[in-house]
């Protein structure tokens, strides 16, 4: 028996590299006839090096992490006499395991001269590094002999991306991930879909569209191609589910946001797909209080009061008396009463609170000047630089 394996690819475009010359150099017209003669040029556009015929694989190629690797197996009966039982088996060994990618696990029963058994496998390839390709036939011949053999064939893996992330945690408890993503190829990819799939807590938003016209347009262009060695930046914001958003503690300590899906066409259409494993953010440390702004003008007039909401959250796994403490900056003054209590704040618990301040001072100036005293450990927290508000004139503003 003899066996054979090939790997299944599509063909490429055929390239030739066009010779011309001046009319006045020697060969004349002679290298413009030949091109505009060669069958595999593009009629009218024959300087150009990209033809319109394909050509067959040459070599193994390349394989990347995401595509599928298909086989072509084929064991041909050379001899004159009839094999029984022929069993062909293709594994393919990782790093980490090894699969079976055999069609069938059943025997054929014989094989007659010059007839052979063809199978073809497929794989998604899952890892990268080293791979080894290990097919074994096994037959018994008309004297009843049994025989074994084997081929190895190896390829190596490479990876077809390069992605990086970076992550923004806001102060409404909002992340925002910005995903780069290189191609390390060295062929063009047509980037297919870029999705991030949330973890339960989230909700995502892609802001990678603008709105032209009514249509949502996405801000790589019609056609996304990505060259090699090019990057390109993703930006989604996450945002916490309401039944999540409620509870301080659990956001507070919330590091897995979800998982990247890119699925990409290279050459003729070969199809890749790259899921990241879960990732993770720093979790934002709030301290054992945590002061937000739920609501503060944008503009502000002179020596006119004006109202902001702040949210106090307690983030620790005790209950806290609160006291409220206002200090004046040399801008920003407090209009109410200092030093009020505010009572007893349970763990993950919060409670609003609207305050009057009024600005002495025009430009953008900074909100300062909030202490919390917990009563029970004689412990203050500080806040400055809370906000920024623009303070005009009223006879700007009008």
């Amino acid at each position: 028996l003899i066996f054979a394996v090939m790997r299944l690819t599509k063909p490429t475009l055929f390239t030739n590299i066009p010779v011309t010359c001046e009319e006045r150099d020697l060969p004349g017209n002679l290298f413009n006839q030949l091109m505009k003669d060669d069958p595999s040029t593009v009629k009218g556009a024959e300087t150009l090096m990209l033809g319109e015929m394909l050509t067959l694989p040459q070599n193994f190629g390349n394989i990347f992490l995401g595509e599928t690797f298909s086989s072509y197996i084929s064991v041909h009966n050379d001899s004159n006499q009839v094999v029984k039982d022929i069993l062909v088996k293709a594994d393919l060994q990782t790093s980490s395991q090894r699969l079976n990618l055999s069609a069938s696990s059943a025997a054929v029963a014989e094989l007659k001269p010059d007839c052979c058994i063809d199978d073809v496998i497929h794989h998604e390839v899952k890892e990268i590094g080293t791979h080894i390709l290990v097919c074994a036939v096994s037959y018994t011949t008309q004297i009843g002999e049994k025989m074994y053999f084997r081929k190895f064939f190896k390829f190596q893996v490479l990876k077809p991306l390069d992605v990086k992330t970076k992550f923004y945690n806001a102060e409404t408890d909002e992340v925002f991930l910005e995903a780069q993503i290189q191609n390390i190829t060295t062929s063009p990819m047509f980037m297919e879909k870029v999705s991030l799939e949330p973890s339960m807590m989230y909700n995502v938003a892609e802001l990678n569209t603008v709105d032209t016209a009514g249509e949502s347009e996405s801000t790589f262009g019609a056609r996304t191609y990505l060259q090699p060695m090019d990057t390109r930046q993703y930006l989604y914001c996450l945002k916490p589910k309401q039944e999540f958003a409620e509870k301080a503690g659990v956001i507070k300590g919330v590091t897995v946001i979800g998982k990247l899906d890119i699925v990409w066409k290279t050459n003729l259409g070969e199809r890749g797909r790259l899921q990241t494993s879960q990732l993770q953010r720093m979790a934002p440390g709030y301290g054992d209080v945590r002061l937000s702004l739920e609501t503060i003008p944008d503009t502000v007039n002179l020596e006119e009061p004006f109202d902001i909401t702040c949210k106090i959250t307690n983030c620790s796994e005790r209950t806290m008396d609160l006291v409220l403490e206002m200090c004046n900056t040399n801008s920003i003054h407090w209009c109410g009463v200092s030093g009020r209590q505010l009572g007893k704040l349970h763990p993950s618990s919060s409670l609003h609170l609207a305050l009057t301040l009024l600005s002495s001072v025009q430009g953008l100036q900074s909100v300062s000047g909030l202490r919390l005293t917990d009563t029970f450990l004689k412990r203050t927290y500080e806040y400055d630089d809370i906000a920024q508000v623009c303070v005009v004139s009223s006879e700007v503003k009008q």
